[in-house]
């Protein structure tokens, strides 16, 4: 089998190196760039947790401070929101025990998004995460 290069056809490469896994030819493989996409894919699953809680937050904080505006599509999205941050902890129960961490992160961007859809001044929100984490994952919780 003739080898791609990583940076020559990065989606070549990724099937050379299953053939060559399967099979068993385990001296061909490009072991440091496998390495490297590996850890790059467990980053995209956090980065992902991130970026579901970010936007769940926002919703949050609109929901309890534009009590007026409140819609079925934002409670649509706040559920949507948890259910797929359930789904994704499911499948990567390792991130389970960082979600406090990754809760106090994505509030960072979720207080600024929620600042940016709501025209609402960024001091009038808290800026330490409100609510906790159980509140955060719980489908039944809406703030006020």
């Amino acid at each position: 089998m003739t080898t791609t290069g990583y940076e020559q056809d990065f989606h070549r490469w990724t099937q050379e190196q299953a053939c060559l896994l399967r099979s068993g030819q385990y001296a061909a493989l490009d072991i440091d760039h496998l390495a490297e996409e590996l850890e790059s894919m467990g980053a995209r699953e956090r980065r992902e947790l991130t970026n579901r809680l970010k936007v769940l937050l926002a919703h949050l904080l609109k929901w309890q401070h534009q009590p007026e505006r409140r819609s079925p599509s934002w409670r649509a999205t706040i559920k949507e929101q948890r259910l797929s941050i359930g789904d994704l902890l499911d499948d990567n129960p390792s991130l389970k025990p960082t979600l406090e961490q990754q809760i106090a992160k994505a509030y960072r961007l979720g207080r600024l998004l929620a600042v940016k859809e709501t025209n609402l001044e960024e001091s009038q929100f808290p800026v330490d995460c409100p609510y906790s984490r159980v509140q955060v994952t719980d489908l039944a919780f809406y703030p006020n």
